[in-house]
Formats: structure tokens, sequence, C-alpha cells
């Protein structure tokens, strides 16, 4: 079966927020809140870039339109801090090479030696502030340190979608002090894929959610079975609803104390028509490490073995509860996907999605990674940058970062 082509974004319905697009911007101080926080190698280079060429489209308009742009990110988990090893240097090189322009980067993110630096900008320039996390008052939201930040700009522009989920003074203190508070491109785009997905989705709409823990995804499971019409469940997190529908799950991850509320889960409610696919078989091993696995009942799991990937009846099952889908959401993989023993259920499921007449929408880093690994992210209708931000927003949780821009 050939893969239809990625559904079209556009006239997706932005959440009701104003962008980039509709406000002035020249000769402005445009405040760009964004994303940088990429993986760094031993060598202080940036190892992956995703997340910068991301921010490329915003930035580029700002700059044709003439705006001064003073971009803001946090990068790791700094204690407290300055640390040399979470600096924004090498991001600062890096974006500067992929916009073919200097990127200057300030020493600090507040204080009068930044105030100088921004006011030294000329329109089109780019100047990158040092780690927001190596002052503690960003994640505490302390109102002073956010006014400090808003002092620099004159528009505030979020486009870190991946940290809307926080009420930080970049995301969320700020644009009690600076407004126009609006959406970059990037934000804008990942509002637009997720409200297809639930504001007005084509059905059937599937959702197929793997990971570790049930624990990290309950509050998702119990969201999606109240609008999705089919629910594929893989990875770690299948095997506490294998066993709680009466299954033996050998050595596999197992939350115990969970069970119950699987079992609760997977009572059909009255209102409720979903279908609920859990594995059927499992690729098992004595452990991650094996060499390879072999292919058991999933609810019959030798003692001495433990589940680590979907098995071949499970990819069919899948395959063939994709094949009409019209709306596909994934989060999760469905294997331990990073060593190859374990792989091929995640990447199979990959290949289905793509194949499907679908929009589909994927995130997380670990599923964007596992459709990447598979070969087929450009026949993805939507690759989300959110990690935390895109769960919680499935949730149906409100993200402060989005709730604090100008309403449309």
């Amino acid at each position: 079966m050939r893969g239809a082509p990625a559904a079209s974004l556009t006239g997706a319905r932005v959440v009701a927020k104003r962008t980039i697009e509709d406000v002035a911007l020249a000769g402005r101080r445009v405040f760009l809140r964004v994303d940088f926080n990429v993986p760094l190698g031993k060598d202080g280079t940036v190892t992956e870039d995703a997340r910068i060429r991301a921010v490329l489209p915003t930035l580029e308009l700002a700059r044709r339109a003439g705006a001064r742009v003073i971009a803001a990110s946090h990068l790791g988990r700094p204690k407290g801090g300055p640390d040399p090893r979470y600096s924004l240097r090498p991001v600062a090189r890096r974006l500067g090479d992929l916009l073919g322009a200097e990127v200057r980067l300030a020493a600090d993110c507040v204080g009068p030696a930044v105030a100088g630096a921004v006011e030294a900008l000329r329109p089109g320039e780019v100047l990158l502030l040092e780690n927001l996390r190596f002052h503690p008052e960003e994640e505490a939201n302390d109102a002073g340190f956010a006014e400090a930040l808003a002092a620099l700009g004159d528009v505030y522009v979020n486009d870190a979608f991946a940290a809307a989920h926080r009420a930080h003074a970049s995301t969320e203190g700020i644009t009690r002090h600076l407004r126009p508070a609006v959406a970059g491109l990037l934000m804008k785009r990942e509002l637009e894929a997720l409200g297809r997905v639930f504001e007005a989705p084509a059905r059937p709409l599937v959702a197929i959610l793997g990971g570790a823990k049930v624990s990290d995804k309950l509050k998702l499971v119990e969201s999606l079975l109240a609008r999705v019409d089919r629910l594929l469940i893989g990875g770690g997190m299948a095997f506490t609803f294998l066993k709680a529908s009466g299954g033996e799950v050998g050595r596999s991850l197992l939350e115990a104390d969970l069970v119950p509320t699987a079992a609760r889960l997977l009572e059909p409610a009255p209102t409720r028509r979903v279908e609920f696919l859990l594995p059927v078989d499992t690729v098992a091993a004595a452990s991650p490490e094996a060499a390879a696995g072999q292919v058991v009942p999933s609810r019959a799991i030798p003692a001495a073995l433990m589940g680590l990937d979907i098995g071949p009846a499970t990819v069919a099952a899948f395959a063939a509860a994709l094949g009409d889908a019209r709306t596909i959401v994934w989060n999760g993989p469905l294997g331990v996907f990073e060593r190859a023993p374990f792989a091929a259920g995640t990447l199979a499921v990959a290949r289905a999605v793509a194949d499907a007449p679908a929009l589909s929408v994927v995130g997380g880093g670990d599923t964007v990674a596992a459709v990447e690994q598979a070969g087929v992210a450009t026949r993805i209708g939507y690759l989300s940058t959110g990690g935390g931000a895109f769960l919680e927003y499935l949730e149906g949780r409100t993200l402060p970062g989005v709730a604090a821009l100008d309403d449309r």
C-alpha cells in the first residue's frame, strides 16, 4: 500500500491566539522565547539541531521585517547559578551558521550589560541571551525577574511550545509586563496541528500510546478514551493493562499498584464506544541487552522473560486498526527500539502510520526519533517538538505559556 501524502495543516485554527504575523515589527525589539534545549557533545558542539532549525522561519520573518531580535532559552538543568557546561555559546555559533549571520551571545540574560547589548542591536540583528536557568528566579516565575526580562523588549513572541506547559518567568510571568504577547510560527503550527486532532477531527480518530509507565500517562489514557475511536497501547505501559486483564507478564515492566486502575479503564463504559487494543504477542528476552528475543503470547510471558517489543501479530492488528484511520496521534515507542533486536515493532507501526490515509501527528522525542529511524518522517503530517507540553495538551490541560498570549 502506498503512503498517503502528508495531510495539509493549512486552514487549521490557531487556538484563538494572535501570532507574530499580526503585529508590526519594524525597528522594534522582539523578545523571542525559543526552546534551544539541544544536546551538546563532549567537544562542546551542538549534536542535534532540529529545535534550532524549527525556529528559523520565525527568526527570518522578524529579521526581514527589520526587528531587533532578543532570543532567550534555557539549556539543561543548571543548579542555581551559572555553569559553563550549560552555556548557550555553542547554540549561538550553530544558530549563526544556520542564519548565515553573526549571533552574539550576551553575558547574562538580565542586567545593565545585557540592556546595553540590546540597545546596540541594529534592525535584522539577533542577540541570544545566556541561559535563563542560570537564575533560579526563572523557574520560580519571580515577578521581578520577569519584569527585568520584559524591559528588554517591545514585543513578546513565544515560539517555545515545548516549554509552554511551564509557568516560568520567560513563558508566563513576562506577559504581565510586555504586550503584545503573541505566538511565533512554530507555536502556531503546533497549535494548528493539535487543534486539527481534537477540535474537529476526521474520523476514525486513532491514538497510539507507548512508553514505559502507565503512571506517566494515566490522565492521558482517561482523556483519550473520551475522545478517540480506537486506542492502541504498546510499550512497557501495556503490561500493566495486560496484567489487569488476567495475563501473566513474566518479568516485564509492571506497575502493580496501578493494576486496579488499569482494570477500571479496560471496562467498557455505557457511553463509550472505543476499541481498546493491547498487544496479542510480544518479543521477550531475559534482558534488553539480549542479542535476540522470542515471540510469545502477551498474556503468557514466561516467568524468566520480559516483554521488549510488540510481536508480528500485534503489528498486523495495529496496522489493520490504522488502515481506515482519518486522524492519528502517536506518543511513545512500542518497545525498546534503541536496541536493534527489539526495534521491529515500533518501526513497522511507524510505517503503518505513514501508509494510513490520515492526518498523523507524532510527538515526543523518542517517537519522533523512531519515525525518523523508520525513514518515514516526511510522510507524517506533523512532528511535534513538544514533549511534556504535547502530552499535557492531549490530556486537555491548559498550557500556561499558551494561555498567557493575546487572544485573537
